[in-house]
């Protein structure tokens, strides 16, 4: 679900009861499956509609909602968790849309097309759990559900590969564990797939997959720009002004000697070539470029001030 539920119902942030619940019965009388047998996306975007106008309409929810995001939020709630105590069915019946419609779309009263845990179903006809108003077929006869997980990594784990160990709960409540091999170089938005690792088929269906979108954390150190790393080096004014050696950290954990030139400037890089992260999928790695900072004194001792004076007499 790329959208907020706000988005969804099309409401402000702010909107009252009154609003998120106009903004639903509009809605619903535009999306109902049975108003849209051509439209095989209309089943998902009510399913849709109806889940956010279920967390919307709970204050106590949707508290929770503004404070976590979908996110956040789909990881406390699970699918029943979400429609419970909810108006839904009263509203559709009011509006004349029947009665029986989660026993019809989600399955024996209960919804489990959404289901709040760290993977979560992709979008599209994998992920319905209820009968197919335009095929006719039982849910048995699918394949299963993809699911999708948000892997954080460190910078130390995209720069050596690793595997890490991911939990996540099925449909059916079972816990499933499995490695996930991180490749060198990595990034942000990079996605694995691991076939039939996600929700189970039925009648000898095939399994879904498991889908695992990498997040790389901020480093305290380092920044990084594609397979380029760069970190801060500071240094006292003199050292910029008379070069010599300085020790600068990598990535690994080593500290390399390197030469600063005399007359550096502040904000000058250096250039280490082969030095930053491996490429992904690719030989050879980036550059690590080494930022000057040049730290000036807050307080001089009364030598250090005559020996300024004299040089600033010199001229310099």
């Amino acid at each position: 679900m790329d959208k907020s539920y706000y988005q969804i119902l099309g409401v402000a942030k702010d909107a009252d009861q009154d609003t998120v619940k106009k903004a639903y019965r509009k809605l619903a009388l535009k999306l109902h499956p049975d108003h849209n047998r051509d439209n095989p996306q209309a089943e998902e975007k009510f399913k849709e509609l109806s889940e956010a106008y279920a967390v919307l309409s709970d204050p106590e929810k949707r508290k929770q909602y503004d404070m976590f995001g979908t996110q956040g939020f789909q990881q406390r709630y699970r699918g029943e968790d979400i429609y419970k105590g909810s108006d839904l069915n009263e509203i559709l019946r009011e509006m004349g849309l029947g009665a029986d419609l989660f026993s019809r779309i989600f399955g024996s009263g209960q919804n489990t097309a959404f289901r709040g845990s760290t993977a979560r179903r992709s979008s599209g006809g994998q992920a319905n759990s209820g009968f197919d108003f335009f095929s006719g077929a039982q849910p048995s006869e699918r394949r299963g559900a993809s699911l999708s997980y948000e892997l954080p990594v460190t910078l130390e784990d995209v720069y050596s590969g690793t595997t890490k160990t991911v939990a996540y709960r099925l449909a059916d409540g079972s816990m499933e564990k499995v490695g996930v091999k991180i490749p060198p170089g990595m990034a942000s938005g990079n996605k694995l797939r691991l076939a039939g690792k996600g929700e189970k088929g039925a009648k000898g269906s095939a399994d879904g997959d498991l889908l695992i979108k990498i997040t790389v954390q901020d480093h305290k150190i380092f920044t990084r720009q594609g397979s380029d790393l760069e970190v801060e080096q500071k240094i006292p004014f003199t050292q910029a002004i008379l070069g010599g050696q300085m020790q600068v950290p990598t990535l690994d954990g080593k500290t390399l000697a390197v030469k600063l030139p005399p007359g550096s400037q502040n904000g000058s890089r250096l250039r280490l070539k082969g030095q930053g992260l491996p490429k992904f999928k690719e030989k050879g790695s980036g550059d690590l470029y080494v930022k000057i900072s040049i730290s000036l004194p807050s307080r001089l001792s009364k030598r250090q001030r005559e020996l300024l004076e004299e040089l600033e007499r010199e001229g310099l």
